[in-house]
């Protein structure tokens, strides 16, 4: 692609805006940036809560400078400094909230805020945050500005570092927007970074998965002591389930009230909540729905006997892509008939794992025959036949279900097999309320990842007629 040093690109009027802060993340990482920016997908961590709290002095809007501050250029009382500042540049296509344009007149210069300490390297300042202020700049241009450098100001540190747009900086940074396009408008996600020391701290590296994605890929015989171990943020958040009839759940700040009519029955903090989950004729106020939507925290609607009716979830993810390989997917026979056989041999296994542990004296020909389920399961040659394979397997593990429990003499249970709809023993009703509860966990397992629970349904109605196993 022909460019110039002066900013010139082809026309891309045609095609959304990017944002520059894609811009910084490309040039971090290009699998980091689709990731975030194509298929939608983010999560916290503790170094971008920490960016997020460090950027709120950006966000209270323009004011006329009276001291120096940090971050800002001392100079004389005229000296305007206006915080957050969104522009855009169709000539580019690019777009940015610029946290502070100060100068005098028509000369002006972005300061953009880091989180950390200023980086002891030759340039000042690493390349994405140079080329993301750099980018900046040229915005400032296309807005009829007159830009030559800005500055990187680092909290950390409370230092500033001057950046000059250089010819040099300029080409670097057209270079990066031209590829960057290419990459959102091309629909591949790019391979991850190899050993690289980037990884561990990366917000998205549960999802981004850079070791165990390169092992599958790459080299298969690789030593599986060499993929470095995950070490997630502590959740200490809890599920919040509301089962009083006529109970009331409202917002009060940071904390999630459940109220009857004044009467105060619980109440938990929204950071400490990991779900929702309302029984019956329970009601939820508007504002605690949007909070709850804004902090990806979903929300469960069962019945007072536990039917998962449905659930509200925010718009978390955006990704396309992924829903178009699970489509493709499930449009595929051979594919379809491998996964299910793998579904139902792991859902065998765990069934003769759970028998042969928690059952008193499990019969050695029903862990034989759930073995030989098994390895029929994976040889099966039509999902018709699969489903039988599992509808016999689920049979001989409910009729030693009853062995599994060790109440004695004092505390006798009567099962003697599955029934449902409705359930006709107390061992049944719990059995469908766990099953009605891991219905929901499930589907919002699914939305959490971008995945649609919704194939399954068709396809069960589409085999409504058949007789489905009893699980």
């Amino acid at each position: 692609m022909d460019r110039e040093v002066d900013g010139t690109l082809p026309s891309v009027a045609e095609e959304p805006l990017l944002p520059v802060r894609m811009l910084n993340e490309y040039a971090y990482c290009p699998r980091l940036a689709y990731l975030e920016w194509v298929q939608g997908e983010f999560t916290d961590s503790a170094d971008t809560v920490e960016g997020r709290f460090h950027h709120r002095r950006v966000d209270r809007g323009p004011r006329r400078r009276s001291s120096q501050d940090e971050g800002e250029v001392a100079g004389e009382d005229e000296v305007v400094h206006q915080r957050s500042v969104w522009l855009s540049s169709d000539r580019l296509g690019i777009t940015a909230k610029i946290d502070v344009v100060e100068g005098v007149g028509t000369s002006v210069a972005p300061v953009d805020y880091k989180r950390g300490k200023r980086p002891h390297v030759e340039k000042g300042a690493w390349e994405p945050e140079r080329v993301q202020l750099c980018a900046q700049g040229l915005i400032l241009r296309d807005n009829g500005f007159e830009c030559d450098g800005g500055f990187l100001y680092f909290v950390g540190s409370r230092e500033r570092v001057a950046v000059a747009f250089d010819p040099e900086l300029i080409e670097r940074t057209l270079a990066l927007i031209a590829e960057m396009r290419r990459l959102a408008r091309g629909g591949d996600l790019p391979p991850p970074l190899v050993d690289s020391p980037k990884c561990p701290r990366c917000s998205l590296v549960s999802i981004c998965l850079p070791d165990e994605v390169g092992w599958l890929r790459v080299d298969r015989r690789r030593d599986a002591e060499a993929v470095r171990k995950l070490l997630p943020a502590r959740d200490d958040a809890l599920p919040l389930y509301v089962q009083h009839p006529g109970a009331r759940v409202t917002k009060d700040g940071e904390c999630l009230r459940v109220l009857d009519h004044d009467t105060l029955l619980a109440e938990a903090r929204i950071v400490e909540t990991s779900h929702l989950v309302l029984f019956g004729s329970v009601q939820v106020s508007t504002q605690a729905v949007q909070e709850l939507c804004k902090r990806t925290i979903p929300i469960s609607y069962l019945s007072s006997g536990g039917w998962f009716y449905g659930l509200t979830v925010g718009m978390a993810h955006k990704n396309v892509d992924l829903r178009r390989r699970q489509y493709a997917a499930a449009g595929d026979p051979v594919r379809c008939l491998s996964l299910a056989r793998r579904f139902v041999q792991a859902k065998i296994a765990n069934c003769r794992t759970f028998l042969r542990r928690n059952h008193a004296a499990a019969p050695d020909g029903v862990l034989q025959d759930l073995k030989g389920d098994h390895q029929r399961a994976g040889a099966v040659e039509s999902l018709e036949a699969l489903l039988g394979v599992e509808g016999t397997a689920a049979r001989r593990y409910f009729a030693e279900f009853a062995g599994l429990f060790k109440g004695g003499d004092e505390m006798p249970f009567d099962f003697e097999g599955r029934n449902r709809r409705p359930p006709r023993d107390p061992i049944n009703a719990m059995l469908s309320l766990a099953y009605a509860l891991l219905v929901r966990e499930w589907t919002t397992t699914l939305h959490a990842v971008a995945s649609t629970p919704t194939w399954g349904s068709i396809t069960s109605r589409a085999t409504a007629g058949r007789r489905w196993p009893s699980t």
